[in-house]
């Protein structure tokens, strides 16, 4: 498995991940269009992305934005409720959407030669949406079912979302993505009228297509039905920090749960807000010497090793509109307290902060790493996936191809040098689940929020 990792970085550093040209353009309406060719199969990813997702939204309407993807599958004019999804099965195609916290993305795969109808349908829909009031009654009953289920009924994510609440002062990362229920409840279907007519607009969004195309023949196709969609002018963001922490935050959920869980988390700085542009890798290989696979630190030596935890990871974003955390999450082994969990995982952090990692160790987590992202780059969706989030949130594409040799050149000692700087006590939230005990039958599957967190 090393040397199959080795051979992977070499390839890498001789560019590998850049041998699919990349195409870039703007039409007149402002719209961004970048495509990428990718000819080893007869298909293309079409993706439309809208700089806009939950942490745009002000009080009172959070979850807006997921609402409305909901109510683009509603219809338009020229094509009622379920005529989208409809046509685009009709020809082979798969299509869905997310809604994130800095971006909102719309996605069809189909055979190459029927790209236009990907078109054809999203510039539909991006201007002419009819947002009946029928509709939004229903869809808006969905949503608050789809809360209760995912969130209210599950202790791990409400616990996670209870966290983020507490965690973040001034960053709207501490409203989640689906919304508060209240602002549901009291959610109405001109509150979409009005999102809708500020953010989706041409000059608010990306084209992204990857697969089996000619880029000036997908230019063409994208003038015929993007083109003609007139512009609308975009609010300006404010910038936006999250004042100084000044001490540790510990915050406890209780409700009916199988068994506790802990959430940690450190403020830490995405590529945007980084002093040094090489702090951001840094921290990624360190959350991934904590937890990439079988072999790192937390599996090791808290679930294998001293059989502390049942499950525990750590995961860390770079790609990122604001400022976010590095994250630790852990369910305890039967019969071990959490406060003594926490001191294990905190134990992993204090030996990051004083000890250099070994070269050894080290180079086996960038090749992971860097497998990884080989594996994700694959796949014509995931290829479309980096480009979009990158250039929504505000990076530049370019990024993608930068980063194998970012991860190549992270030093132990910048390891160290982060785990130091950022995570600190001052800088750290805690938040405990408590069970509390459950009514009828136990419940079963409850996922690890550093997995699911990020759903759409």
């Amino acid at each position: 498995m090393r040397t199959l990792f080795t051979l992977v970085l070499l390839l890498l550093g001789g560019g590998v991940l850049a041998e699919g040209r990349v195409h870039e353009f703007t039409l007149g309406n402002g719209m961004r269009v970048i495509v990428k060719e990718d000819h080893r199969a007869p298909i293309a990813v079409s993706q439309v992305w809208y700089k806009v997702g939950a942490s745009y939204e002000p009080d009172g309407i959070t979850g807006v934005s997921h609402l409305l993807e909901h109510m683009m599958f509603k219809g338009t004019q020229a094509h009622p409720p379920g005529e989208f999804s409809r046509i685009v099965a009709a020809n082979g195609g798969e299509e869905n959407a997310f809604t994130g916290s800095d971006y909102t993305a719309y996605y069809q795969t189909l055979s190459s030669d029927r790209l236009e109808i990907a078109f054809e349908l999203e510039a539909d829909r991006m201007r002419n949406l009819t947002l009946l009031e029928e509709e939004f009654l229903k869809e808006v009953e969905v949503v608050k079912e789809e809360r209760r289920l995912r969130t209210e009924d599950s202790p791990t994510s409400l616990t996670y979302e209870q966290f983020s609440a507490v965690a973040y002062r001034s960053l709207p990362y501490a409203n989640p993505v689906i919304g508060w229920m209240n602002d549901l409840e009291n959610m109405s279907v001109e509150d979409l009228r009005r999102w809708y007519r500020l953010w989706y607009a041409p000059n608010n969004a990306t084209l992204v297509v990857v697969g089996d195309v000619e880029p000036r023949q997908v230019l063409e196709l994208a003038e015929r039905h993007f083109g003609p969609l007139a512009p609308e002018p975009v609010p300006p963001l404010k910038p936006l920090i999250e004042p100084p922490q000044r001490g540790m935050i510990r915050t406890q959920v209780r409700v009916p749960a199988k068994e506790p869980y802990l959430v940690m988390g450190y403020k830490t700085p995405v590529l945007a807000s980084a002093d040094a542009a090489w702090e951001p890798y840094a921290l990624e290989m360190l959350a991934s010497i904590l937890d990439g696979g079988a072999s790192a630190r937390l599996s090791r030596n808290l679930v294998r090793g001293h059989e502390l935890a049942a499950s525990a990871g750590a995961s860390y974003s770079a790609f990122r509109r604001l400022p976010g955390m590095l994250l630790l999450d852990a369910t305890p082994a039967r019969g071990v307290e959490v406060g003594r969990l926490e001191t294990a995982l905190r134990g992993e952090i204090e030996r990051l902060r004083e000890e250099l990692v070994e070269p050894e160790e080290l180079e086996r987590v960038k090749a992971q790493v860097v497998a990884e992202q080989v594996y994700d780059l694959d796949s014509v969706y995931y290829q479309a996936m980096q480009i979009g989030i990158l250039e929504t949130v505000g990076l530049d594409w370019r990024l993608i191809d930068d980063y194998p040799q970012r991860i190549k050149s992270v030093t132990p000692e910048q390891v160290r040098a982060v785990a130091r700087k950022y995570l600190t006590d001052e800088q750290l939230t805690v938040a405990e689940l408590v069970p509390l005990p459950l009514p009828g039958a136990a419940r079963a599957g409850e996922r690890s929020v550093v997995e699911a967190r990020h759903d759409g």
